[in-house]
């Protein structure tokens, strides 16, 4: 009898909690990176833009432009939403960006002018004039602080060269101040800002490409991520607690020096011991066959969200790490040809996607 009783409690207990369970409500919060993969305008400028002009290789039309325009918006708006709780980002970070003004034609567009972005850009000292940017939902985020940092690599410091120096050649070049020997690339933005009320800190990165090889160019992305570590560093100095999300195509993998050595990123939450520690959800992801690019039939994940110990935890009275994916819907997917089952990149007849897969975080909160 006392054991029917037990029983009869535990169920009444179990349904009890089950109930209050399901009574509470999340906030679900996006975070994404995406490269636009060369968003030039049709206007001449002083970066190296030749290409993207009516007239260059890739007769780049106003139509087309618009066209890519469209496209990137389809796939802002429906980035994170496969969890009916979650809406577009609310934060996104972005690279190969020719200026502002594609950034300001951008969030106008109908399928995202809704969602009120604002815009953090600076114009960054790549001879290419590609940049980084986050764009952000004005009704969610406040930015209180932001500043490029950047990143000073030199000839001098290559490594090597690949027996098979064209494996990886890229039209990411990198050039030399031949004066100065420096290597111009990227700066790393830095954002930090409320995010529904809660201080959050955002890096973006887009780092030197595999140019030339990946051994020889290797060092220049070991220097990117020393750079990363640095800022993080000083961030936790500030404040112990703090929450950081640092993203971007790193042009390396998460097995890489430059991530697993350089920022220290770890594969598993449980390996997270300090408040500046890194968590990195997509090695797994790397680990279990996804990639968000392609190249030689060789998949890899170069693009990646990484965040701070203090978004980990059970504990939903502040943001927390949910889970992350990859958006590779069928849509952003070459079908046929040589790169059937590539990204859908652009090309000389017709305005794509991106050659990359935008990846994303969710964070989640407990609404009182």
């Amino acid at each position: 009898m006392k054991i029917k009783n037990f029983i009869a409690a535990f169920v009444v207990f179990f349904a009890i909690n089950s109930a209050q369970s399901q009574d509470k409500k999340y906030i679900v919060h996006t975070v994404a990176f995406y490269n636009f993969e060369n968003l030039f305008d049709t206007i001449n400028q002083a970066n190296n833009d030749e290409e993207w002009l009516p007239s260059g290789a890739m007769n780049w039309t106003k139509q087309k432009y618009q066209k890519k325009l469209d496209n990137l918006a389809r796939v802002i708006a429906e980035l994170g939403t496969s969890d009916k709780q979650a809406n577009a980002p609310v934060l996104l970070g972005a690279c190969e960006i020719e200026n502002r003004g594609v950034l300001e034609d951008l969030v106008k567009q109908p399928k995202i002018a809704n969602k009120d972005y604002g815009i953090v850009h600076f114009d960054s000292p790549d001879k290419r004039g590609i940049d980084v940017a986050l764009l952000y939902q004005k009704k969610h985020f406040k930015p209180t602080s932001y500043v490029n940092i950047p990143l000073y690599i030199y000839r001098s410091m290559e490594g090597k060269g690949d027996k098979d120096k064209d494996k990886d050649e890229t039209d990411d070049k990198v050039e030399t101040d031949h004066s100065s020997d420096r290597v111009y690339t990227r700066d790393q933005l830095l954002v930090t800002g409320f995010l529904d009320g809660e201080e959050v800190n955002i890096i973006v990165n887009h780092w030197p490409s595999r140019s030339g090889g990946e051994k020889k160019s290797a060092p220049f992305r070991e220097a990117a991520g020393a750079l990363n570590r640095k800022i993080m560093d000083s961030l936790i100095k500030i404040n112990p607690n703090a929450k950081i999300i640092t993203m971007g195509d790193l042009n390396d993998g998460s097995y890489n020096k430059s991530v697993k050595v350089m920022i220290g990123a770890k594969l598993k939450k449980e390996e997270l011991k300090n408040n500046g520690d890194i968590f990195n959800p997509f090695e797994q992801m790397y680990k279990d066959g996804n990639a968000t690019l392609f190249h030689r039939d060789s998949g890899d994940i170069f693009d990646q969200i990484m965040i701070s110990k203090c978004f980990i935890g059970d504990d939903r009275s502040t943001f927390k790490f949910w889970k992350a994916g990859i958006y590779n819907k069928p849509f952003l997917i070459q079908t046929t040809g040589q790169y059937k089952g590539y990204p859908l990149r652009n090309s000389q007849s017709e305005p794509g996607f991106s050659d990359h897969f935008p990846v994303y975080i969710y964070l989640v909160k407990e609404v009182k």
